[in-house]
């Protein structure tokens, strides 16, 4: 067989793990011909393309980023887009792809499959961790210890100089990044998108540590945290999946608390260092395992589907059922981060729940 490979959305560490091992383990075990396909769904569209093989591979698996580089290109935005990738396909003789993203790329990929006939897989891929169907993507541990080390650093400068510090990190409609660093780097409020933010109960929150005699507070905002007027935006342009660009709700919910409780604020942005860098070690054998189960079920012509991580497992789940809903916090995910902290309850959440955050240690 002679397949194609496609990373396309945001980038993330891992995808050169899946790469390599797509390669690897087609090449030394079952002898298909491996076609990158260059800037995601661009290059099925233009056919443009580069030979993968284990040479042009070697060396990748540390490395963050991607080889074939990525876009937000939408095949649906051009009405011969299917058509266009269908001939592509029987130009270059590719008998299947795998396509690795998130839920635009693998949305494309399932319609695809569901409405045109193409031979596509999926293999899942988010920083965000909210993609449904599988409990875990590849991307998420690294951004999750990136934002951890940045909470750690944070904490000796907060405190050294009785300072409110806020980290906006990553997370457009799941706050799984902010919930987890913010945990790990024992943050005193925690603003995720799953909760409409409360100003007055996040300031109650901080106010309650300064009469315990704590001078400062960590607060972990994500991205697509929602104020009242709804999320922060850069600009009003959109990308071809219609998400408009994030970003502004750290800094003006820094703003809001030195406003409202007079105390000396900072706000940090991680923004794209989430997404760089070297991969974890969890995350490079979470993604060579997608990727040995991704050229699996294309060897077997398992089309439409999708490695999974489910129970410590790799399972292959339906592309529909993955892109059919994200994979978002829900009340039972704070309850660890809740019971760190003790202010007074009220409406049966903390004034930090209440407020759309969660108190960590």
């Amino acid at each position: 067989m002679r397949l194609g490979v496609l990373t396309g959305g945001g980038d993330c560490p891992g995808l050169n793990a899946v790469i390599r091992a797509v390669v690897r383990k087609s090449v030394l075990h079952y002898g298909h011909a491996i076609v990158g396909f260059r800037d995601g769904w661009r290059g099925p569209l233009e056919g443009d393309t580069i030979e993968l093989d284990l040479d042009s591979t070697r060396g990748i698996l540390p490395r963050g980023g991607t080889i074939l580089r990525s876009s937000r290109t939408n095949p649906f935005k051009r009405d011969d887009g299917p058509d266009a990738i269908r001939a592509t396909f029987e130009r270059l003789g590719i008998d299947g792809l795998i396509a690795i993203g998130g839920e635009d790329t693998l949305g494309v990929a399932n319609r695809l499959h569901a409405e045109h006939g193409l031979p596509v897989l999926g293999v899942p891929k988010t920083i965000d961790n909210d993609l449904g169907g599988t409990e875990m993507t590849f991307g998420f541990d690294t951004a999750v210890q990136v934002a951890t080390d940045a909470i750690d650093r944070l904490h000796t400068t907060a405190e050294s100089h009785n300072r409110v510090l806020v980290l906006e990190v990553m997370g457009r409609h799941a706050g799984w990044i902010a919930l987890h660093s913010g945990i790990a780097g024992g943050a005193d409020v925690i603003l995720v998108p799953e909760r409409p933010v409360d100003l007055e109960q996040v300031c109650e929150a901080i106010q309650v540590r300064h009469r315990r005699g704590s001078f400062f507070s960590i607060v972990v905002v994500a991205e697509g945290a929602l104020l009242a007027e709804g999320p922060e935006a850069v600009g009003d342009q959109t990308d071809e999946f219609g998400h408009a660009r994030l970003g502004g709700i750290g800094d003006r919910i820094g703003r809001e608390i030195e406003r409202r409780t007079g105390y000396e604020t900072r706000t940090t942005v991680l923004g794209h260092i989430q997404r760089g860098g070297t991969p974890t070690a969890f995350d490079r054998v979470l993604a060579t395992r997608f990727g040995v189960a991704a050229i699996d079920a294309a060897d077997a012509r398992r089309w439409g589907t999708m490695p999974a991580l489910r129970a410590g497992r790799i399972e292959l789940v339906e592309l529909a059922e993955a892109v059919a809903s994200l994979r978002t916090v829900s009340e039972a995910d704070y309850e660890v981060a809740e019971s760190m902290i003790g202010l007074p309850r009220s409406g049966g959440h903390t004034a930090n729940m209440a407020s759309g955050g969660s108190p960590a240690p």
